[in-house]
């Protein structure tokens, strides 16, 4: 085990390039996964009579396939149709579609967990369902869905890795090549990158406990 040869400037700085690639697409994929699966998870709940069945069945059928066949599928076979897009924008789209699926679930169950009285009293005072629904019923399931969307969103990050196999250059990538040109660097640089993860979602971890602390 190399470490002195693993941890040499030019390695460091490679794999610093390739974390700000995972960053970035998990950043780009929380928000937009945020603003679509808040949406659909929203559209769920007031069950809207043919959209709500239609968002059941694109929902759950994507829940249910694996995120390693979505980001293949985005970039293999959407160039067949016509649809190119670069290995940066396939990872965030395939990433988005499966998020956005997960977190319409959180964002769903997270307003269904406040109670029926709410809406109506709402309502009773005079406000229309769309108003109830943005200023007394959705601040309060927010707070309540916090723990589980930070958790939604560090395993996200985790999940940039798996865009690896359309070689997006993001840290695991990086790693690879620094492991490809010296065996004895695999070792070092894993420990590296694991090292990197963790940081980052322990802070997410941590932001989670006390957002959750506050709103209790």
């Amino acid at each position: 085990m190399d470490f002195l040869g693993a941890f040499s400037t030019d390695n460091l700085l490679f794999l610093l390039e390739g974390f700000y690639v995972t960053l970035k697409v998990a950043l780009i994929s929380i928000v937009l996964s945020f603003i679509i699966g808040g949406l659909v998870g929203t559209l769920r709940f007031a069950k809207i009579p043919v959209l709500s069945k239609v968002l059941v069945v694109l929902v759950e059928g994507i829940r249910n396939l694996p995120l390693l066949l979505i980001i293949l599928f985005v970039y293999f076979a959407l160039p067949e149709i016509g649809i190119n897009m670069s290995i940066t924008a396939s990872a965030i789209m395939a990433l988005t579609v499966f998020e956005s699926a997960m977190l319409a679930e959180i964002v769903r169950g997270g307003l269904n967990s406040i109670p029926k009285g709410q809406m109506e009293a709402a309502r009773s005072s005079g406000l229309s369902y769309v108003q109830a629904l943005r200023l007394i019923i959705l601040p309060q399931a927010l707070r309540r869905m916090v723990p589980n969307l930070v958790s939604q969103f560090i395993s996200l990050l985790k999940d940039t890795s798996l865009a690896v196999v359309i070689a997006l250059p993001e840290l695991l990538h990086n790693a690879k090549i620094i492991q490809a040109q010296q065996q004895s660097y695999v070792i070092p640089i894993f420990i590296l990158i694991a090292l990197m993860y963790f940081v980052v979602n322990y802070a997410l971890s941590l932001i989670a406990k006390r957002l959750e602390l506050k709103n209790v």
